[in-house]
């Protein structure tokens, strides 16, 4: 059986933004493919834009809008890209290598920048807001 692994960027993005994949590749992993592919081809703030929508739309389509959190997206895609996810030497699976905080539970790097009292706030799940703790870097 074919994995969101064994698809081709353009075919997995294509894929996403079409909601064709399957329930269970609305996961961690996927979301931060997509965030890579939109690094790889757009600025930062394209990139940010593209990857917020899609989720947003895959998480509506799965009926469970209130899977998506604008700010934490927001973070981690602002971290991904000062991590080097802009790199077109690299491919997904090295970028991951080179920064395997992000393979894991990423609450712990958003937790950094924000209080989970600015996370918790209603607006947040909708908006960015701005960090809490620390400036993201730039």
């Amino acid at each position: 059986m074919e994995t969101t692994r064994d698809l081709t960027d353009d075919a997995f993005l294509e894929a996403f933004l079409a909601c064709r994949l399957p329930p269970g590749a609305f996961n961690h992993r996927n979301h931060l493919r997509v965030a890579w592919i939109h690094l790889q081809r757009f600025p930062l703030d394209e990139a940010i834009e593209r990857t917020c929508a899609g989720i947003a739309q895959y998480a509506a389509h799965l009926g469970a809008p209130g899977q998506y959190h604008r700010t934490i997206t927001e973070t981690l895609i602002r971290l991904m890209a000062h991590a080097g996810a802009s790199d077109p030497l690299r491919s997904f699976d090295e970028f991951l290598a080179r920064a395997p905080a992000f393979s894991g539970d990423c609450r712990a790097l958003v937790a950094a920048y924000y209080s989970s009292d600015q996370l918790n706030r209603p607006e947040a799940r909708v908006f960015f807001l701005s960090p809490d703790r620390l400036p993201l870097p730039s």
